[in-house]
């Protein structure tokens, strides 16, 4: 049973390795055949060398090719999978520092607010090169499996202008599907339903949750039959480290009676009220770790860990290749709907598709994220119906923000750009619009490279940041460097815990692992 494979993308040493780890612990895809692709030839020759030891190691047939030349990676390709930073680390530290300066204070930056339309505005041309590539040389049925932010904007355009089925993947239910496992866990034993020494799979906690990416809410909670929506609030104040780390959640599930699949500091920067004081942002957010409030906080981990890998990568090739096996498989979707599709064995997961009615009163031709279940018959979304009214009203705003966002991406419009960022939530609760379209001006300048589309506006955007420059209409910026701004490290300064830096660095979920030092 050997599929192609083609990974773009192939010099992100976290998602790479994991998921050909992923896949080949599936005895029917142990000959798979891998095409890995990047921009970058140095990053994918250290993430090849890696990933071929382990092959050889396990004793595999698998094989890697590794090119520059992505359209002879995709060629005859059975699935695509994306894991691309369009712009790389030097485009997220404008996504995130040329935002501040306005007031607009972001952890992560690469979903809405001003960091994640900007990366669209990079990312969506570069999927629609990778489509055409598709419908001209890959199978006729290749699936294409996105992991790249921002991740509703980027399903949407590959499946409106891209015309290749495009599934988006994100591991943000798991982790709060963990969440709540461990809140029902610790409840269960102070209640006698659990023994002190028993413990709780997710498996075991029946979930249905239906939003959008990183808007996701948990709409059927049961466990052991019992209906454990109504308890989630008491559960999660309860918990000994949630109650800490989890502030806007829990308050967002005390209000709408309803808990957010996504961290609390991405939370946190989708909606308007949590973050437009720098005041008083430190009272909602934790900084045992990064992905609970901190500004910039992804943009940190992330320098952090291409950093030490780039120095420490000789002693990786030192150390012994670990075996693959199902043992250490992880629980990021894309090699279950391989194996679902190629062997027939059911998957159900929550994954990223267009809005064909699934959830009705969201528009249809979004991108929802909902249960769906594969097998060799494909991948089947049933419907949701309506989402509680509050969780609608919310999605729905940033829906609107992503269309927006979305076109202007694939069409270069300025104003439908500078339109998306007016609408968004906590831009439009920081920000007077003249602020809005300043901000995006200098975005668009900082960003130039990365943008093809928006070349011919460059000059008119740089003409207008500086005629108000002359006229003393430019706005007042802020100087900050953010509510809860923590030092990047430097390699010397991670060498002091090489196991920490190390974890982070090999992780494809950083949420998981980065904690402060």
């Amino acid at each position: 049973m050997t599929v192609k494979i083609a990974m773009i993308g192939a010099g992100s040493i976290g998602f790479t390795r994991t998921l050909l780890r992923d896949i080949l612990s599936v005895p029917e895809l142990a000959d798979t055949t891998f095409a890995f692709t990047d921009i970058s030839e140095r990053n994918l020759d250290m993430v090849a060398q890696l990933c071929r030891r382990e092959i050889a190691a396990s004793k595999l047939p698998a094989t890697i090719t590794a090119t520059t030349d992505r359209r002879a990676a995709i060629a005859d390709s059975d699935y695509v999978i994306s894991t691309i930073r369009q712009g790389g680390l030097a485009a997220f530290q404008t996504d995130i520092d040329i935002p501040l300066k306005y007031g607009v204070d972001q952890c992560v930056g690469d979903t809405l607010s001003a960091g994640g339309i900007m990366y669209a505005q990079r990312t969506i041309p570069a999927l629609l090169d990778f489509c055409k590539d598709i419908r001209e040389v890959a199978k006729s049925d290749a699936l294409f499996l996105n992991y790249s932010n921002p991740m509703a904007m980027n399903v949407w355009a590959c499946n409106t202008y891209g015309g290749v089925r495009t599934i988006g993947l994100c591991h943000g239910v798991q982790g709060a599907h963990w969440q709540i496992t461990r809140c029902i866990e610790l409840w269960a034993k102070r209640e006698g339903l659990l023994k002190e020494d028993e413990e709780l799979h997710r498996r075991d906690v029946d979930v249905v949750a239906a939003g959008i990416n990183h808007q996701t809410w948990f709409i059927k909670v049961q466990w052991r039959g019992m209906d454990m929506l109504p308890r989630l609030l008491e559960l999660f104040e309860a918990h000994p480290t949630y109650r800490e780390t989890e502030k806007v959640r829990i308050d967002v599930l005390r209000r709408f009676g309803y808990y957010s699949t996504e961290s609390n500091g991405h939370l946190s920067e989708y909606l308007p009220w949590y973050r437009k004081r720098v005041e008083e942002i430190p009272q909602w957010i934790d900084l045992s770790s990064w992905i609970n409030g901190e500004t910039g906080g992804y943009l940190r981990v992330c320098t952090e860990g291409r950093n030490w890998f780039e120095t420490d990568f000789p002693n990786w090739l030192k150390e012994e290749p670990q075996p693959i096996s199902p043992a250490r498989r992880s629980e990021e979707h894309g090699s279950y709907i391989i194996e679902a599709l190629e062997t027939g064995r059911v998957y159900r997961g929550h994954f990223n598709v267009v809005n064909q009615n699934h959830i009705t009163n969201l528009p249809n031709g979004c991108v929802i994220e909902i249960p769906g279940y594969v097998d060799k018959n494909g991948i089947n979304m049933p419907v949701v119906g309506k989402l509680p009214l509050a969780c609608a009203a919310t999605c729905s705003a940033s829906v609107r923000v992503q269309e927006m966002g979305m076109e202007a991406a694939v069409h270069g419009e300025v104003t439908l750009l500078k339109q998306a960022m007016l609408h968004d939530p906590l831009i439009g609760a920081v920000c007077n619009p003249e602020e809005v379209w300043q901000m995006t001006d200098e975005m668009l300048i900082a960003q130039g490279q990365w943008l093809p589309q928006y070349q011919s506006e460059l000059a008119g955007a740089k003409e207008r940041l500086e005629q108000s420059e002359r006229n003393g209409t430019r706005v007042k910026l802020v100087q900050t460097e953010g509510a809860a701004r923590l030092h990047t490290r430097t390699v010397e300064e991670m060498a002091s815990n090489q196991a920490e830096a190390r974890a982070n660095t090999a992780a494809a979920d950083k949420g998981k692992m980065t904690k402060v030092s």
